[in-house]
């Protein structure tokens, strides 16, 4: 797959294409069946499949008091766009001249100029160009003026709920990952750098990798989660807490800590993933070290009938 940051990075000559177009936040199973459906259609016609995208939310620039939290980077959205059947994704700077383009000339320009589309798939509710003036209407007779056609693309629901990327935040927010999964189609994940930590999950017997607050992806509520943990290519069954730690004092921020079941690993500096597997428990002020202790280790042994890791070995203080 090919990634065009921008229109002048579309080499002349490229098409001709079928395009959809959208923020594919998440890339969740209602995207994939999107892009599924075009890769058909393409194949059908000829056609090299393209997705266009935006490198931030247009609310960002329009609304930014109403613009939601991404669940993905735009280099985590290019990384599972590439692990489809595209032939490129054209990732658009979203900025106030291309906000201000009437439809006529977003597709004079983006779709026809640049990607010679001879196919769109748009849904129902689709609307473009200044102030949404565009809708599926306007798109059908400017295709018709310009040689390309459009298509519907089709809604995909999970247990009734039309899949969403807002529906995926809800879900995330409220902690409930195993139900985010079942609309993304994949576990959850951030990705950060490990960074130093006050090292007091050491002292106890649970060392952690602390992630970098400034990471990709996003944070679910607040709590105790099992999940893997990614580092060097090695993937890790982990115990995974979110939030301030209240059990001790100095520790306002919220942060991000992974302790990595059955391993020593020193990872600080270097890139790791976590994926979200299950709630555990909220984050709980204990009465010392002690009940803290306990209450880890029964987390850790929950988490491993959660992931189906083995019996702790003999030193380990999830055993205590």
């Amino acid at each position: 797959m090919e990634l065009f940051a921008g229109l002048g990075a579309v080499p002349a000559g490229f098409g001709p294409s079928a395009v959809t177009i959208g923020k594919f936040d998440g890339v969740h199973l209602g995207h994939r069946a999107v892009l599924a459906q075009l890769e058909s259609l393409a194949a059908e016609r000829g056609l090299a499949p393209v997705v266009v995208t935006f490198d931030r939310n247009p609310l960002a620039l329009l609304r930014p008091e109403a613009c939601p939290t991404s669940l993905a980077s735009n280099a985590q959205r290019a990384e599972l766009l590439a692990d489809t059947g595209l032939a490129a994704v054209l990732e658009l700077e979203f900025t106030r001249e291309l906000s201000e383009l009437s439809p006529e000339e977003f597709v004079d320009r983006v779709l026809v100029g640049a990607l010679d589309a001879r196919l769109v798939l748009a849904g129902r509710d689709f609307r473009f160009g200044f102030k949404g003036a565009g809708t599926i209407d306007t798109l059908r007779e400017l295709g018709a003026a310009r040689g390309f056609e459009v298509a519907l693309r089709d809604d995909v629901e999970v247990d009734g709920d039309r899949v969403s990327s807002t529906r995926v935040r809800e879900h995330l927010a409220a902690g409930r990952v195993r139900e985010a999964t079942e609309l993304l189609g994949r576990y959850p994940s951030v990705r950060a750098t490990v960074v130093h930590g006050d090292a007091i999950g050491r002292e106890i017997g649970f060392p952690t990798a602390n992630l970098d607050p400034d990471m990709e992806g996003f944070l679910p509520l607040d709590g105790v989660y099992a999940a893997w943990a990614t580092v060097d290519g090695v993937r890790y069954p982990s115990a995974v807490s979110i939030g301030n730690n209240p059990t001790f004092e100095g520790i306002p921020d919220r942060r991000t800590e992974a302790h990595l079941i059955d391993a020593d690993v020193d990872a600080y500096g270097k890139p790791i993933v976590l994926e979200f597997v299950e709630y555990i428990r909220p984050m709980i002020a204990f009465e010392g070290i002690e009940p803290l202790v306990r209450a880890l280790g029964d987390d850790v042994a929950r988490i491993r009938g959660i992931l189906g890791v083995g019996a702790a070995p003999a030193d380990d203080p999830a055993r205590s």
